[in-house]
Order: C-alpha cells, then sequence, then structure tokens
C-alpha cells in the first residue's frame, strides 16, 4: 500500500507547532484525503519528543494578538484536527516519546496510535491560564469526559500504559519493535478495500455523535477567549519568563 508518512520535524524544538506547522498538516491531510494514489497517512516524529505542543515563539505571538486575531488563529488549529479527523484514509500515529497539549489533540484525532512504554502525555494548558479548547471534542470523545476531566484540571502526566487503558493510545510497543508493528498494521489495512475503508470511516462518524459547526467554532471562541483574559495573559507570560504565574502559590 500507499502510505503518506508526515513528520514533525523540529526536533530542537522538541518538535513543538506553529502557525507554519499546522498549515502544513492541515495541507498535507488535506492531500491524502483526495489523492487515490495514498491508502494510509502515518503521522511520525524525529527526536526524543513526539511534540511538545505548542511552540513558545508562538506563544509569544498570541498573547499580543487582539481577539479577533487570536479567534482567527485558533480556528486554523480547529480545521488542521478536523482535516486529520475527517481524513478518508486510515490515519496512524507513532508516537517515540513525549507528547504534551495540543499535540495529545493530535493523537486523538487519529485513527490508530501507536507509543513506545517510555512516552508520556499530558493535557497542560490550565497550567498556563489556558484550556484544552479546540482538543477537547477529541479527548472526550477518545477518552471519555471523567478521564479528561481529571487530567486536563490537574494537568498531570500520564503513562503510555494509562494512554491505552483510557483508549487515547491503542497499542504500546518496544521502541525496537515499534516499525515492525506499524508496518504489520499497514498490512492489514492494506488487504481492505481502499473505497470500503473511506465508507467505514464515514458509517462510524455517522453513528457516533458528530463534531458538527457549532461546536467547533465555540470552542474557537473559548481559547480565543482564554488567551485575551487577564490570568490567560498572565501565564503565558510567566511560562514565557520560567516564573510562576500570579496564582501559584510557592513551594
Amino acid at each position: 500500500m500507499s502510505v503518506l508518512r508526515l513528520t514533525l520535524d523540529r526536533p530542537e524544538k522538541r518538535n513543538a507547532f506553529d502557525e507554519t506547522v499546522i498549515a502544513e498538516l492541515t495541507a498535507g491531510f488535506a492531500k491524502a484525503a483526495t489523492d487515490d494514489a495514498v491508502t494510509a497517512v502515518l503521522l511520525t516524529a524525529t527526536g526524543s519528543h513526539f511534540s511538545a505542543g505548542g511552540d513558545l515563539n508562538w506563544m509569544k505571538r498570541t498573547a499580543g494578538y487582539s481577539h479577533a486575531e487570536n479567534l482567527e488563529d485558533a480556528r486554523k488549529l480547529a480545521a488542521m484536527l478536523r482535516a486529520i479527523d475527517l481524513c478518508p484514509k486510515p490515519t496512524l500515529a507513532r508516537v517515540q516519546g513525549p507528547a504534551f497539549a495540543g499535540a495529545v489533540g493530535i493523537l486523538a484525532a487519529c485513527d490508530i496510535v501507536f507509543a513506545v512504554p517510555e512516552a508520556s502525555f499530558a493535557i497542560t494548558e490550565v497550567r498556563i491560564g489556558l484550556i484544552p479548547a479546540v482538543i477537547s471534542p477529541y479527548l472526550v470523545r477518545a477518552m471519555g469526559v471523567r478521564q479528561v476531566r481529571r487530567w486536563s484540571l490537574t494537568a498531570e502526566s500520564f503513562t503510555a500504559a494509562q494512554a491505552r487503558e483510557m483508549g487515547l493510545v491503542h497499542e504500546v510497543v518496544p521502541a525496537d519493535k515499534l516499525d515492525e508493528a506499524i508496518n504489520a498494521q499497514l498490512d492489514l489495512l492494506g488487504r481492505a478495500s481502499p473505497p470500503a475503508l473511506a465508507c467505514a470511516k464515514s458509517l462510524l462518524a455517522a453513528v457516533d455523535r458528530p463534531l458538527d459547526a457549532a461546536v467547533i467554532e465555540d470552542t474557537a471562541h473559548r481559547i480565543a477567549n482564554r488567551r485575551a483574559s487577564e490570568d490567560g495573559q498572565e501565564g503565558v507570560t510567566a511560562f514565557l519568563e520560567k516564573r510562576n504565574p500570579a496564582w501559584r502559590k510557592q513551594p
């Protein structure tokens, strides 16, 4: 089968994403959706991290955005997740290291996720005064609202084994066996009819409660509001300045 491999390749930034990466991923999954030569998409990353979430320089820029600019920026992130979710081709993720914040949402939007035992995960937005708004529908669908309540409110990290138990990760595989396991899964997918795979994905979206445009728009407004809020500004600024935000008690 013909697999389109999309790679997060900013190891010096721990594969943190910004508006450029968001645009590239959106375009990549959109291409896969319409390219008959592509039968599956594999999302990978280089270096020690799968992705640390939002890039610091991007966060600095959004801290100075107006509400309208933040809303437009949030809509682009939402559109990327939607492109992953609605891609008619099977989408797989290869998690070789930690995945934080928005990166967890990317994984939740993929069909099949493989991770090494050492991988860790965290939904960290509240620690800097924000909320996991645009990724929340995908997190809830993948993990269940009860689990997302805990992990998004405490922002604590959880292991690959815990991620598997909650449904975020499908298989936990040692690093030296990871590619072999993924290739075996791709082989299984390659035995299926490509149109049938697309129809099966469409079917599952139809029988599950769908993410409609109103939900997506609402999440974009919510994160735009938090970014422009006083404590949102303080949290991001404190994070960038490597200090505790005003509301955090000193140890």
